[in-house]
This record gives structure tokens, C-alpha cells and sequence, in this order.
């Protein structure tokens, strides 16, 4: 007997899959060949589209972290900030589809991009502030139960604080690997004066890579090799 396939699903669409994912208007947000000033704004818009929906899931994920640790559930929030991780790793990953863009195409492309700068990202705002949350959540974690960095650093890996203090250094690690890969692809594709010119949002870009969320992680770490201390991590909420 033929199985019937016919959407059950309310909205549009002519299948459930259509439209529980949404396809239809999803495939209809980048701009069509006749509005194109070049073919591969379609690659532009793709690779950035897609890091918004990847850093909207790794926003959700740091938020349920934080509330998490909050709560005192641990084991949860590292596996949410694994997570997190893994999603921000994928957006890095997808940055290499710009090496298909020269910098005589990216110039092309110029007109069709108006002012918008990633600096504007909504995902990336959010993930900063979701950062701040986080931040701001094991810093009440720690103080509630008198819990000194440098002693936790000292300790067992397999405690569960110190597990979700190495997930947040993933976190902000893979950040920051993220920074690096697009300020190379940046200067690669020319879409960034060279670091040096004045006023060069690649001067802005390479400064923000040693920007860190979490730098009283940082620095205990440091301070436990007796090492110098960190003075190179911005505090939360500090940039912009």
C-alpha cells in the first residue's frame, strides 16, 4: 500500500519537512540572481546567514548554562557549553568558503553591502551578552561557596567546577580562534585596510583578538605556572 505523504503540518508548504523547517521562506532570503551585483553575493550571504542561525543556537545555549549553573547543576551546564563551542567552531569552519572570494569580487560586492559591518551582528551582541551572563553566574557560584580559582586550578580535573571553568576557556578560546580567522580572511579578500593604516578596521579587528570573557580564568591559570599576570584580557562588557 502507498504510504501517504501528505503534509499534516499547518503554514506553507508542500510537504511537513517544508514546512516545519520552513524552506520555502528560508530559500527566499537571499537575493535573487536579477537583484545581484555580482554572482557571489549569494556565497556572502549564505556564510553569514548561517553564522547568525549558528550563533542564535550557541546564544540558547550559553543562556541555559548560565541559568544552570545558577542552579547548581554543573554537569548540565558544561555539556550546554560544549555545545556552544562546537557551534561557534562551525562558524569558523564556514569562513573558509572566502577563499573563493578575490578581492577584485569583494570590491565588486562593495555597493550591494551599503554601511553594514559584522561589527552590527545581532547574533554576535547576543553572544557577548550571554557571555556577560555567564561570567557574571560562576562569579556568584564561586563566591557563594568561597571558592578560590587558583585553589580550583590546584585541584582534581574532575571536579565539576573545574569542568565547567575549562568549558568556559573553550568557549572563549574558540572565540577568539574564530576572531583570528576572520581577520586573515578579512585582509585576504581586502575587505580591511592593512593593519597600520590609520583608521583600518583591521587595526580594531587584531586588537580584539586578545580580548577575553573570562579573564579571571585566565589569569588563574597563569598565576598557578607562575607565570606574570594577565593584563592583556578586557573585562566583561567592555567591548564593543
Amino acid at each position: 500500500m502507498k504510504r501517504d505523504h501528505s503534509p499534516v503540518l499547518p503554514g506553507e508548504g508542500a510537504t511537513d519537512y517544508a514546512r516545519y523547517m520552513r524552506t520555502d521562506e528560508l530559500l527566499t532570503l537571499q537575493r535573487e540572481p536579477a537583484e545581484m551585483v555580482h554572482r557571489d553575493e549569494l556565497l556572502f550571504q549564505v556564510v553569514h546567514q548561517s553564522a547568525e542561525l549558528w550563533l542564535k543556537l550557541a546564544v540558547a545555549e550559553l543562556t541555559e548554562a548560565a541559568g544552570r549553573v545558577d542552579d547548581g547543576e554543573l554537569s548540565e551546564a558544561e555539556l550546554l557549553l560544549g555545545r556552544a563551542s562546537l557551534a561557534i567552531g562551525l562558524v569558523t569552519d564556514q569562513l573558509d568558503m572566502f577563499r573563493h572570494l578575490p578581492p577584485a569580487t569583494f570590491q565588486a560586492l562593495v555597493p550591494a553591502l551599503g554601511n553594514g559591518s559584522g561589527a552590527e551582528s545581532p547574533g554576535w551582541k547576543q553572544a557577548q551578552a550571554a557571555s556577560r551572563r555567564l561570567d557574571q553566574a560562576f562569579a556568584r557560584y564561586l563566591a557563594d561557596r568561597q571558592i578560590d580559582l587558583r585553589k580550583l586550578y590546584a585541584g582534581s580535573p574532575a571536579d565539576p567546577v573545574y569542568r565547567v571553568a575549562e568549558a568556559m576557556v573553550d568557549w572563549d578560546e574558540r572565540v577568539s580562534l574564530w576572531r583570528v580567522r576572520h581577520y586573515k580572511i578579512a585582509i585576504r579578500i581586502g575587505s580591511h585596510g592593512p593593519t597600520g593604516t590609520q583608521g583600518s578596521p583591521a587595526n580594531w579587528l587584531a586588537k580584539l583578538i586578545d580580548h577575553r570573557f573570562f579573564p579571571d580564568l585566565w589569569q588563574a591559570r597563569t598565576a598557578l605556572v607562575g607565570g606574570p599576570e594577565d593584563t592583556t584580557g578586557a573585562t566583561p562588557g567592555t567591548e564593543g
